[in-house]
């Protein structure tokens, strides 16, 4: 009973907040939501959730400029959505491309199937030509535009990182006061 009277006056409430990430973005969290008074108690693997990690966060409910740090949260937050955005650029056209020719190779493959079974050789041979074709190129077409794409979005991506540092910074700033 005396240690039960001890405790009451240290007594701290925490708040509790689970994050799902990919697994990419994992120590990105990890480090800058200590900036904002948020202790790492554990991860966890979510059903079916291949490529991301859900992250559970606790912080003492009273802790000073608490407004202000999760001001500094939603921004850290919306600024790590953005990289994201921007990671999947990368792929999305690249892929939306190769898939169009892919699909235009199989048509031309589809005619020349159709034109073989028809009887008509030289048409079929003619028409495969393209089909192969299209079958052989999006995969480059992919590669190239997918490293265009990667040229043009990293200087953004660098920026959006030195802006999620310069936010973590403020908050820790305001933590040690």
């Amino acid at each position: 009973m005396s240690e039960i009277s001890k405790n009451e006056g240290n007594f701290v409430g925490y708040e509790y907040r689970d994050i799902t990430v990919g697994r990419s973005l994992e120590p990105v969290y990890a480090d800058g939501y200590q900036s904002f008074g948020w202790a790492l108690e554990g991860t966890a693997v979510p059903v079916g959730g291949v490529n991301s990690v859900v992250l559970k966060f606790k912080r003492d409910r009273k802790i000073r400029n608490k407004t202000e740090l999760t001001r500094l949260q939603r921004q850290f937050d919306a600024c790590v959505s953005e990289i994201g955005a921007l990671e999947r650029s990368k792929v999305v056209g690249a892929s939306a491309a190769a898939y169009i020719l892919g699909v235009v190779g199989t048509a031309f493959m589809a005619g020349s199937v159709f034109a073989y079974t028809a009887g008509m050789l030289l048409p079929s041979i003619i028409l495969a030509v393209p089909g192969f074709v299209g079958w052989i190129v999006p995969y480059f077409c992919f590669v190239s535009l997918h490293r265009k794409k990667t040229d043009q979005v990293t200087p953004l991506i660098d920026k959006k990182y030195d802006e999620i540092y310069e936010v973590c910074e403020k908050a820790s700033g305001l933590l040690s006061r």
